[in-house]
């Protein structure tokens, strides 16, 4: 495949925003395409190399991610802008985008912050040493692998074992009711975002089959009572203190707002919103 034969190199980019790829262990970045009189539709993003090559636009790390994303969407912001169109037709089609950027990092958010209650969760967890873990024969060759996450999340019941970075594949391993972690069977794109999602659910006694939007549905219905004390964690502090140097002083989690009020020195505060079904999004 070459980058001058394919078509997408001129259609017309709005913004852009990373995702994790867990299989990858990487960031990829998606690119929000304008497809004129429908409605803009997100795809993964892909980048001409040396000799007229493609490559997708991936990242080692978040934080490499969000900054190559926040230089481009600026510069795709701006082009938008000086655009020549209807000035009712622009103004839409701002708002789609800066809807979409926000729907991206909501998301986003609202899983970190579910993560971070999971792990705060079981802090005082006891972690299980590599020797005593139990272990079917084929699973053998990644006990210290698996030690080494439940040393972090000892309430794991899904694990993705081997690297993506040398010549092992991807594993699942699962723990039994008898104890006893499975033999591992090879992990794909939705076997390795199943384990992914474990780090949250399993940490909420909740099970990886379970539907995901059910399960975050849950998940906020426990989280609500203790909302107030998560201001208290310094992943989520983290987590608005960006929002805020960003300028943005509401941070939207579907049933949790983060409101920062700046009268009185009140700061961050949380609010509830009025609906906290998926399809309904969230509004304050």
């Amino acid at each position: 495949m070459k980058w001058s034969e394919l078509k997408r190199a001129s259609d017309t980019i709005l913004a852009v925003w990373p995702h994790y790829r867990p299989l990858h262990e990487r960031w990829f970045m998606q690119e929000l395409v304008d497809k004129g009189e429908l409605a803009p539709i997100w795809r993964e993003r892909l980048v001409p190399g040396d000799n007229d090559a493609v490559f997708a636009d991936h990242y080692p790390d978040r934080d490499a991610a969000i900054a190559a994303a926040s230089a481009l969407n600026p510069v795709l912001q701006a082009a938008l802008s000086n655009r020549a169109m209807d000035p009712v037709a622009k103004r839409s089609l701002q708002l789609k985008v800066d809807k979409a950027l926000q729907a991206k990092q909501r998301f986003q958010d609202e899983e970190a912050l579910m993560l971070a209650e999971a792990l705060r969760r079981h802090a005082d967890d006891e972690q299980p040493s590599a020797d005593a873990l139990k272990l079917a024969p084929e699973a053998e060759r990644y006990r210290a692998d698996l030690a080494e996450q439940l040393a972090a999340m000892p309430y794991l019941k899904v694990a993705k074992v081997g690297r993506s970075n040398n010549r092992w594949a991807h594993y699942l391993l699962f723990l039994g009711h008898d104890g006893i972690w499975s033999k591992p069977y090879l992990a794909g794109e939705k076997a390795a975002h199943t384990a992914e999602r474990a780090k949250i659910a399993n940490g909420f006694g909740l099970s990886t089959t379970m539907h995901w939007g059910k399960a975050k549905a849950r998940i906020r219905q426990i989280l609500l009572p203790r909302a107030n004390q998560l201001l208290q964690l310094a992943s989520v502090q983290r987590l608005l203190a960006e929002a805020l140097a960003r300028g943005e002083r509401v941070l939207v989690s579907n049933g949790i707002v983060f409101w920062y009020e700046a009268d009185g020195g009140i700061g961050w505060q949380v609010k509830e919103t009025s609906s906290t079904r998926e399809a309904e999004g969230a509004t304050v």
